[in-house]
């Protein structure tokens, strides 16, 4: 299987820096991964390095807590937007879900998700399943599904947990075909990316992309 084409090539750690960003870029137009996934303030510099190429540009917004107000996540999708970012991985209001304020997070979703299809943007909702139980984990898909967000996303990366089979498998099970599923976090050797693709995913966030594809294993926690 070739697993490059459902990688995004990922570098979120806060002191990644301008070398690191070009190696990412580099390695992504080497090995064929699908998009570069980094913060905003990077994204106008991954846009001139991959300029012209097939290699998409992903951003995330809301990062990595998705407490800020709508308002913030607007006005970052906005500006990744003008930056040249294709995609948006933006961060579920987690405490909200929590409180059990559905609407307040659906709405969080739907403004974003409006202000990106504006401009044919994708949008990715990072769930952080490990903070949720089964039963959440459905619903949070459901509001993101209703809101029409293009993907369910598992997680950050940066909390207790990452991916696991078992999340992907139910949030495939409750999107359908109605949104598609990218498993982030933990995805370490080409057998694991194989096991989340054939579970459901439909895309993978990874920082250990290059030993991946080479058949290695990493240490990475993205």
């Amino acid at each position: 299987m070739n697993v490059a084409k459902y990688i995004d090539h990922t570098l979120l750690h806060p002191e990644a820096d301008k070398k690191s960003v070009e190696k990412l870029c580099g390695e992504a137009l080497e090995h064929g991964f699908y998009s570069v996934c980094l913060n905003g303030c990077r994204i106008k510099y991954a846009s001139d390095l991959l300029d012209p190429s097939d290699v998409k540009i992903c951003a995330v917004i809301g990062f990595p807590l998705g407490a800020c107000s709508t308002k913030n996540k607007v006005c970052e999708a906005r500006d990744v937007i003008e930056d040249g970012a294709d995609e948006i991985d933006m961060v579920m209001n987690i405490g909200k879900f929590k409180d059990g304020n559905y609407d307040y997070v659906l709405k969080d979703i739907e403004i974003v998700t409006a202000a990106a299809h504006t401009n044919d943007i994708i949008v990715k909702v990072i769930l952080e399943t490990c903070l949720l139980d089964d039963e959440e984990i459905v619903k949070a898909c459901e509001l993101c599904v209703k809101a029409g967000a293009d993907f369910v996303k598992t997680s950050t990366g940066f909390n207790k947990e990452g991916a696991t089979l078992k999340a992907v498998a139910i949030m495939k099970k409750t999107v359908g075909d109605k949104a598609k599923v990218k498993a982030a976090g933990g995805v370490r050797n080409y057998q694991t990316a194989v096991d989340f693709i054939n579970a459901g995913a439909d895309r993978l966030g990874c920082s250990s992309s290059v030993a991946i594809v080479s058949g290695e294993e990493a240490a990475d926690n993205y």
